[in-house]
């Protein structure tokens, strides 16, 4: 399984971006089933789950610093998760990772390579 982010970049304070998660390697009845989360890594601080979203039902949670302005959603027929970001503060810069979670026994997590997001004041 492969995860590719794509979207990020430089953005004013009060912008959007929307960021893509493609997933490749995998069937997609079957990507349809599993959890997916976005989570990001500041310099300096621990990588913080953004927001997720269940594969069964398509429920969504959010991190408190993001709510009201960030939309997590998927496309199970393009095997494509998104995150849109409106009204970006400067806090919201880092690094942003899409993460798969497959559980056959056990749980495995596979994670993309990251793309920047920076938000200038």
């Amino acid at each position: 399984v492969q995860l590719v982010e794509s979207g990020g970049g430089l953005v004013q304070a009060g912008g959007s971006l929307r960021l893509s998660c493609a997933a490749s390697g995998i069937t997609f009845s079957f990507f349809s089933i599993n959890d997916m989360g976005w989570y990001r890594q500041a310099p300096g601080k621990e990588r913080e789950l953004v927001a997720a979203i269940t594969g069964v039902g398509g429920s969504t949670t959010y991190a408190d610093s993001v709510k009201d302005r960030f939309t997590i959603s998927r496309d199970n027929a393009k095997n494509t998760m998104y995150l849109q970001m409106n009204s970006l503060k400067p806090e919201d810069t880092a690094v942003y990772y899409c993460n798969l979670v497959i559980v056959i026994g056990r749980r495995r997590d596979y994670w993309g390579q990251g793309t920047q997001v920076t938000v200038s004041s």
